[in-house]
């Protein structure tokens, strides 16, 4: 019944997709890339929510909470801020732009080699980073639900490279032939699937818990005598996401990811005028501040199932490491089916795998958008007509799906905390973007020369703290980051002011535009802004701050 009901609502979403995008025109960049800038508030959001929200949020953040308790929801709640700016502040100069990518976005405004150099950092980093990330955690998740490694008698190892080359091959085919709309409709149809499933699987564990003592106060007051931090907001001192880390790499990394990375923000730049992208972002931020209850809830509720309550199904199915320590990544995997039925267990991994798919489709999308107009267009072949454009965008979406495929179990199998050093490697590149394309868009003179060495400097000072913390450190301690910044986030958070200041800097002794930037309107859209934005951002800012007092004590 499992497998039956898998392929059912895998193959259905399949088939609506197809139906639905079935007219549309692939030939032109801008209908294969931007879904010739036609999508509505509601696909926007259901696109960015699916982006995101894939096994890496499932499996790495109900680790986190499982490890550390609520202070991890910072990734999500917090993401409903940086996404009301994109609404706001960075979306209506986008499309004024009118560009489809943020390197064009530099080029525009600082030349056209940090849009080269920009272009091939966002390209390696999703090929070797992102989506090696996504496609190991939904690989270990699927085999966590589904028992696939019992079920077809292989080792780990070999269960999570079956399924890293099942997804490569199935998420490959939506982009490379379905371009930027097929993806959009595919993931709004999986969206609602994992919001329902997501709700369904919180549900039935609270009631495990709770059992007849009062449903979710009832499960909430068990969880909180067992451990009284379980629901602290702010974290404590030893933990990773502990609150000040929340005004340093926290803020840092969600505001680039929201807001200037190609892959999250595509999506609204084929947004049909300037207030359905502003619906479409807002709406997806109030989703990102409800999603705890998908993401990081469920993992508490492991956590006490396994620690407290000693229940014997959820322990085994967890397992201890050599270290003695729980197995958190399995904590998901495990609870969806300890509480699911198998009728409900397969449709669950249907839309499990339709959230990896759409996280690694719309990646392989984003990088060969990337490829296609920013390198491809630009230096090898500038004469291409649309349909070879296209066609190069399709050849990079293959290569890239297959230095994913090798360099996902190369880079992320054995090791713990995977979540947290995802996000160190994604601050690698996070960080020195961040700066130059801040000061680009809100410092007239900066120019290119100034935003090259900011560039190559914060990638310099971001691999030494990533790859390098023991030099320089004193014996027997963390290392020299944890010894002088406190955490990781710390000195994102010290790289970025740093960056700032050198670049200004920089543009005050001469390395300086002869005129100021003027931004010029493409006339693509419409640019009549969605009058309740303001609004609705100010109460969604509300709701996070609310969310935060509430859970601090």
């Amino acid at each position: 019944m499992t497998i039956i009901t898998f392929l059912f609502f895998t193959t259905l979403v399949i088939v609506l997709t197809w139906w639905i995008t079935r007219g549309t025109n692939l030939d032109t960049d801008e209908g294969y890339f931007l879904a010739g800038r036609s999508l509505t508030g509601i696909f926007i959001a259901g696109s960015l929510l699916l982006t995101n929200l894939s096994t890496e949020q499932l499996i790495g953040l109900n680790a986190g909470s499982f490890n550390e308790g609520l202070s991890v929801m910072c990734w999500e709640v917090v993401a409903g801020m940086s996404l009301v700016v994109l609404a706001l502040v960075f979306l209506p100069r986008y499309l004024k732009s009118g560009i489809a990518t943020i390197p064009q976005f530099l080029e525009e405004r600082y030349g056209s080699s940090v849009r080269a150099i920009t272009a091939g950092i966002f390209i390696v980093a999703y090929m070797l980073i992102l989506l090696p990330f996504v496609l190991y955690l939904g690989a270990k998740g699927l085999n966590g639900m589904l028992g696939l490694e019992a079920m077809f008698k292989l080792t780990e190892l070999q269960t999570i490279w079956a399924v890293i080359i099942f997804i490569a091959v199935i998420g490959g085919g939506y982009a490379i032939w379905g371009g930027m709309r097929a993806i959009a409709v595919s993931d709004t149809l999986n969206g609602a699937g994992l919001l329902v499933g997501g709700l369904m699987i919180t549900y039935f564990s609270i009631q495990v818990v709770a059992g007849d003592e009062g449903g979710f106060l009832g499960a909430y007051a068990k969880i909180k005598a067992a451990d009284a931090d379980a629901f602290q907001s702010l974290g404590k001192a030893d933990e990773g996401t502990h609150w000040p880390t929340l005004f340093t790499g926290v803020l840092l990394l969600n505001f680039f990811y929201w807001c200037t990375n190609q892959q999250i923000i595509q999506r609204t730049f084929g947004a049909k005028n300037l207030a359905e992208g502003q619906k479409g972002v807002l709406l997806a931020a109030f989703f990102k501040i409800l999603a705890p209850l998908v993401l990081v809830l469920p993992g508490i509720i492991a956590a006490y199932l396994v620690i407290s309550a000693q229940d014997i199904e959820m322990m085994d199915a967890v397992g201890i490491n050599e270290e003695g320590n729980w197995k958190a990544d399995r904590a998901y995997g495990a609870l969806v089916t300890r509480v699911l039925p198998d009728w409900l267990l397969g449709f669950f991994a249907a839309v499990v795998v339709g959230s990896i798919l759409s996280t690694f489709n719309s990646v392989l999308n984003s990088a060969a958008t990337l490829f296609s107009l920013d390198v491809y267009k630009q230096y090898l072949n500038p004469q291409a007509s649309t349909k070879t454009v296209v066609r190069s965008g399709q050849v990079c979406s293959f290569v890239v799906a297959v230095f994913a495929v090798v360099a996902a179990p190369n880079v992320f199998y054995g090791r713990e905390s995977v979540f947290g050093f995802f996000q160190t490697l994604n601050g690698v590149y996070f960080i020195p973007l961040l700066a130059i394309i801040m000061i680009g868009m809100f410092h007239r003179y900066a120019d290119g020369k100034s935003a090259l060495i900011t560039l190559l400097a914060g990638l310099g000072l971001m691999v030494i703290g990533t790859f390098f913390p023991a030099v320089f450190a004193e014996t027997g301690t963390d290392g020299w980051l944890i010894d002088y910044f406190g955490s990781p986030f710390h000195y994102m958070g010290g790289v970025f002011v740093l960056l700032i200041i050198l670049q200004l800097i920089l543009s005050s002794v001469g390395m300086k535009r002869a005129e100021p930037y003027v931004q010029v309107d493409a006339g693509l859209v419409d640019l009549t802004p969605w009058k309740p934005a303001p609004y609705v951002g100010a109460g969604l800012i509300m709701l996070v701050i609310g969310v935060y007092v509430y859970f601090a004590t």
